[in-house]
């Protein structure tokens, strides 16, 4: 739901506070209240969490960071999952608000779980597609449960190649060699392995 009604930049969306728990993301300077995270896509984000620690420092992984992205107006989105550089985690550190500019580097990878709906398939697989290349962001993950898919994109060459991970299959990530998990574990936020 698009909330402004004039364009914003980004340094007004920076200082913008209506005084609610509500998330907004800054999509070509209109300011778009985000819906409630379904329980689903909370737990595969926090479960991801857990299994990037065994190949991230806690300081390089974070949830919900507002990103800046190139849009034909200022543009703000917040990945569900985001790997910051050691460089990067250093730069935010020292801030007071977890907001990651068009002037630092980029994240390494970003995580978004795609909630249910047409819009949000289209914001995930087309829209943020194109800013996170833009950004240079060197992997994207899109988590689809309604497809019983993960999608892992490799920036190459200023454009994303894609490799599609679906059930049993052994998802693959340049940025994690070693994972070793499959899409069915991911999509189930690894339920499958304690047996619930």
């Amino acid at each position: 739901m698009t909330i402004s009604t004039t364009p914003m930049t980004l340094d007004e969306y920076l200082n913008y506070d209506d005084g609610t728990d509500n998330r907004y993301e800054l999509v070509n300077g209109n300011l778009v209240q985000m819906p409630p995270e379904s329980r689903l896509n909370e737990r595969i984000a926090l479960w991801l969490f857990t299994q990037f620690l065994h190949n991230f420092p806690l300081a390089c992984l974070s949830l919900k960071t507002e990103l800046a992205v190139s849009g034909s107006r200022a543009t703000a989105r917040i990945p569900d999952l985001t790997v910051f550089s050691e460089e990067l985690a250093g730069i935010l550190q020292a801030l007071p608000r977890a907001t990651v500019t068009l002037d630092m580097p980029p994240p390494i990878l970003v995580v978004e779980v795609v909630s249910p709906g047409q819009q949000n398939a289209d914001r995930d697989y087309r829209y943020k597609r194109s800013e996170y290349a833009a950004r240079e962001i060197q992997e994207y993950w899109i988590v689809d449960p309604g497809k019983g898919q993960v999608v892992v994109l490799e920036w190459v060459n200023g454009l994303y190649e894609s490799a599609i991970f679906q059930s049993h299959e052994r998802i693959i990530s340049p940025m994690l060699p070693t994972l070793g998990l499959t899409a069915k574990q991911v999509l189930s936020a690894g339920e499958s392995e304690s047996g619930s």
